[in-house]
């Protein structure tokens, strides 16, 4: 079966690496990509660079997902509670959500560990695997 990402644009699952945009009038990093105008308040700029964003960076929050979110989220069947943290990206200094990887939750994590990057399956159909980001607590901090 074939594997894609679950949500376009937002994600290669075969970096992996979050897509983003920076602007080309202010620098500003952008995810998701922006394609349209500048969210800055003090730039009008139009035009935007794709870039692949940091794979890694600090917990800045976290908690768990024990009931299924509602639609439109896509969840395994059966639904299996997740965490859930923001992380402050690296080099772009801005905060991006996402699912805990697999086999970690909210014991596992502190505000200000490193978190690293990783792609795992979402959900899967007739058409294969889903792809998603999940951040992995880095394997040289992990508390065990």
């Amino acid at each position: 079966m074939a594997s894609r990402p679950a949500i376009e644009g937002f994600f290669d699952p075969s970096i992996p690496a979050l897509l983003g945009s920076r602007c080309d009038g202010c620098a500003t990093v952008f995810f998701p990509a922006e394609e349209t105008w500048c969210r800055n308040p003090a730039c009008s700029s139009t035009s935007f660079t794709p870039i692949p964003l940091s794979t890694s960076g600090t917990i800045w929050s976290y908690t768990d997902a024990q009931y299924q979110p509602p639609e439109p989220y896509l969840a395994a069947d059966p639904y299996v509670p997740f965490a859930l943290c923001a992380v402050e990206l690296a080099a772009e200094g801005i905060v991006v959500l996402g699912q805990v990887a697999s086999g970690f939750g909210v014991d596992d994590l502190e505000i200000g560990d490193p978190v690293e990057l990783v792609s795992e399956v979402l959900y899967s159909d007739d058409d294969g695997d889903a792809l998603v980001w999940k951040w992995r607590p880095s394997k040289e901090d992990h508390r065990g």
